[in-house]
């Protein structure tokens, strides 16, 4: 993912909501949702580096998500795909501290990054660049190229319509994303307005390309956001929705694909 917005309302009816975009190569091999051959897991999958970048434990209802961190200048290209750290969160059966805790040592082995993990009781922050984690205070968060909520433009303007759209629609009462709540949500996440350049954060990108990013939902000849998930997670299910795009962008959707995990263990 490079966008994710979520609502964190332990005790609530749906106590985990969540909509993000993920950007990629339009070259790179990719599946959409999907359950997985190894039954267990209901994610899309990177057919390059065989990971993911959000997915669901069937039947556990254990969920993680994974962002890049933007550092050009220390990437390696030798390193491990960070898609592999979602599926083996998924396959663990360790706590969502415990993993986190464990992931501190080894980290610094991958490119930076942060990762959402759900236990189905406790949600853990984690951010690589620290090797630190935390637990998130009840409300709404963001996360995108960078920190846990730091306030890149993008970033600021999902998070505050998310918060007035799920309040709006009582998103944390219900087990299931309304229609209604759907399409406010696809509408935040294909904002497609770039941020004035007086805004934009330094990532080690040039101007063009900075600008280019600060959108919602990126399109550029070769690269944009590839796929838009919206995810509810209840006590007894999770509903996932995805839409998929390719180089047409936004107004082309590829198709639309909707998936309920249920009967948790």
């Amino acid at each position: 993912m490079c966008l994710l917005a979520f609502q964190w309302q332990p005790g609530a009816r749906a106590a985990l909501t969540i909509a993000a975009n993920r950007d990629e190569f339009y070259a790179r091999p990719t599946t959409a949702l999907h359950s997985w051959a190894d039954g267990h897991t209901v994610a899309g999958q990177d057919l390059q580096g065989f990971g993911t970048w959000m997915g669901v434990h069937r039947p556990s209802g254990r969920l993680a998500a994974l962002t890049n961190y933007r550092d050009p200048g220390h990437n390696r290209a030798d390193a491990p795909s960070r898609g592999g750290l979602v599926t083996a969160f998924l396959h663990s059966d360790q706590s969502a501290d415990d993993f986190a805790q464990a992931l501190a040592g080894q980290s610094n082995a991958f490119n930076a990054f942060n990762l959402l993990l759900f236990d189905g009781q406790n949600l853990v922050a984690y951010e690589s660049r620290h090797q630190r984690h935390f637990t998130p205070k009840p409300g709404v968060w963001a996360v995108s190229n960078a920190d846990f909520d730091t306030p890149w433009p993008k970033l600021v303007q999902l998070r505050t319509a998310f918060a007035e759209v799920l309040q709006a629609h009582q998103a944390a009462e219900s087990p299931d994303i309304s229609p209604a709540l759907e399409s406010a949500l696809w509408n935040l996440l294909a904002d497609t307005c770039v941020a004035d350049d007086a805004d934009l954060p330094a990532t080690g990108v040039s101007l063009e390309l900075e600008r280019a990013l600060s959108a919602a939902f990126v399109h550029m000849p070769h690269y944009g956001t590839r796929a838009s998930t919206l995810v509810q997670h209840a006590r007894d299910r999770v509903q996932i929705v995805e839409r998929s795009f390719g180089a047409a962008g936004v107004r082309e959707p590829i198709g639309t694909i909707r998936l309920t995990v249920d009967g948790f263990t």
